[in-house]
């Protein structure tokens, strides 16, 4: 009799099956892993490649229908996809957006949890939001999404796609998803580094051309003071070969006054100060002229000439801010030198020139005036008849003689006047002053002068211009230059003298209704014995010196003198300060 024993081994075939499949999945995880480390794809720091190259990848692996990469926007209110691949369709799109505000609950799992294991996606609390907008349209049931980090920061997410009935994710594709999240922080690290060195590059060409095309001298000095480079401009400002200049000390091309040593030192002692600071505290940033000094010297030239230079010298520092090379740039400025010598050597005479010609007008008016005041004097008492009676023709030559003394004694004062402003002598006693009084004087002063022509003569002042600050004997001579030239001037109609308070000073206004000024007249109005009616039979009498003097007396108040005008309707005189 035999005895058989039979065992049911089902479960254990389905267990061995399972940890087969598990095993090969494992393995197949690892290759897909290991390739995409070795691809050239990454190295090449294309990130849009290696982008596709890992969705297509991780589909395949997972065996999942749609793959997809989604970043952060730069205000991180959304996350836009920048790679979906659908396995179905072969084909890769972009362009889906997620907002955040819509979907709290799945972006707060994201910052939250190291994956996304979702195997009934329309119902889960991390991903139901997501059900009517995006899970049902595409018939997704199940996800594994790995968020994307990247220096500290939630930059994105991986979204693996299930479609069809649900599907329970084993630990190890949680761990591949990861990995695969990985690889795209990894692509965008390596895309950045590349595109940083992309950008050093054209920006060490650039320079460097900037450096060799440049037409001011550059040079590149290490710490000792050693040439390490220097370009094209330097080479003929000096007269060198750049061979000849290569590691030779700079301060030999320099004509070196005695302190310079003590500034460069300084300038490398501020650098390391300030160094200090910013490593101990938060500091402002601080202005460039601290980190750079500016000095004219002359340069001597390979044939022996001297060369004047304007050179700037900063401090390039290292890495670690620590004071690496002198930056050193060099102008020529030989010309603009001896321009401003002989600028000098101009100005010098023509101020040589203006005080000649001041002591020569001050000595000839001192010494008109002696004799003048001798003539008006006995022509006044001639006109008292103290050494006798006249008759009525001896009266009128004595009273043509006075008045021609007193009009060539206004000229001989005006010009000493001139004289004085333009010699820098004259000094003003500035006090508080009335103007009402001023005005009132300057009026009456011409008042019969703008009778006899049967001129109106108004006045009015600003209730709030009661008092200003001036010499009051300039003001007046000032205000009653221009008046007597406004009767002078106006054959007919109405003369005004207005006063206006301003936040800073005070405006006198001489209006007139007179003959006015061509425009292309208006260049010679501030001229010394200048006037615009220069013919021989000219109508108006006068030397020219009113308006001048009007106006460096002004100025010498801080002021100024302006007038507009229209030939044949007037002007308009304003005397501010």
């Amino acid at each position: 009799m035999q005895v058989v024993a039979a065992r049911n081994i089902t479960e254990h075939n389905q267990a061995q099956g399972g940890l087969q499949i598990r095993e090969d999945s494992r393995r197949k995880q690892s290759q897909t892993l290991v390739q995409l480390a070795r691809s050239k794809t990454f190295q090449q720091g294309n990130l849009n490649a290696a982008i596709r190259e890992i969705t297509e990848t991780a589909a395949r692996t997972l065996s999942v229908e749609r793959v997809g990469v989604w970043l952060y926007n730069e205000e991180r209110s959304k996350m836009e996809c920048i790679d979906l691949y659908d396995v179905n369709t072969k084909e890769h799109s972009f362009g889906s957006s997620l907002f955040k505000i819509n979907y709290p609950a799945y972006f707060h799992a994201l910052e939250q949890e190291r994956s996304i294991a979702v195997d009934d996606a329309r119902n889960d609390t991390r991903t139901q939001e997501l059900s009517e907008s995006y899970l049902s349209v595409f018939g997704i049931t199940s996800l594994l999404d790995a968020p994307i980090w990247l220096e500290g920061s939630l930059i994105g997410v991986v979204c693996h796609e299930h479609v069809g009935e649900g599907r329970q994710w084993t630990l190890e594709e949680e761990t591949f998803a990861g990995s695969i999240a990985d690889f795209v922080t990894l692509a965008m690290e390596v895309n950045q580094r590349n595109a940083a060195q992309e950008a050093l590059r054209q920006s060490e060409a650039k320079f460097r051309a900037i450096f060799e095309r440049s037409s001011i001298g550059i040079a590149l000095i290490d710490m000792k003071a050693q040439i390490v480079d220097t370009n094209v401009a330097l080479c003929e400002i000096l007269g060198y070969r750049r061979e000849e200049l290569y590691g030779k000390r700079f301060t030999n091309y320099v004509c070196t006054q005695k302190g310079d040593l003590e500034i460069y030192k300084q300038l490398v002692s501020q650098i390391r100060t300030d160094l200090g600071k910013t490593s101990k505290v938060e500091v402002k940033e601080q202005p460039a002229d601290r980190h750079r000094i500016e000095m004219e010297r002359r340069c001597p030239h390979q044939d022996g000439s001297l060369v004047w230079t304007h050179i700037s010298v900063s401090v390039i520092p290292d890495s670690n801010g620590q004071p690496e090379f002198f930056l050193a740039m060099i102008e020529d400025i030989t010309e603009r030198k001896q321009t401003e010598l002989k600028l000098r050597a101009s100005q010098e005479a023509a101020e040589a020139a203006s005080r000649a010609k001041s002591e020569f007008l001050a000595t000839m008016s001192h010494e008109l005036r002696t004799p003048l005041n001798a003539i008006m004097g006995l022509s006044q008492l001639l006109q008292q008849e103290i050494v006798g009676s006249l008759n009525e023709k001896q009266k009128e030559y004595i009273n043509c003689i006075y008045t021609s003394g007193e009009q060539l004694l206004a000229v001989i004062n005006d010009i000493l006047d001139l004289s004085k402003v333009e010699a820098g002598k004259e000094e003003l006693l500035l006090l508080p002053l009335p103007v009402s009084e001023i005005c009132n004087y300057a009026i009456s002063t011409v008042r019969d002068g703008a009778l006899e022509k049967g001129l109106q003569l108004t006045c009015e002042i600003d209730p709030e211009a009661d008092t200003c600050i001036a010499d009051e004997r300039r003001i007046k001579q000032m205000l009653l230059n221009l008046l007597t030239n406004a009767v002078k001037f106006t054959a007919a109609g109405e003369i005004s003298l207005v006063v206006k308070k301003l936040p800073q000073g005070m405006k006198f206004i001489v209006s007139d209704t007179g003959i006015g000024i061509d425009s292309s007249q208006f260049q010679f109005l501030f001229q010394p014995f200048k006037q615009l009616d220069g013919k021989l039979n000219r109508q108006y009498e006068g030397t020219g010196l009113g308006l001048a003097l009007t106006r460096k007396l002004a100025r010498l108040h801080g002021g100024d003198v302006t007038v507009t005008s229209t030939l044949g309707e007037g002007s308009c005189n304003d005397l501010q300060y």
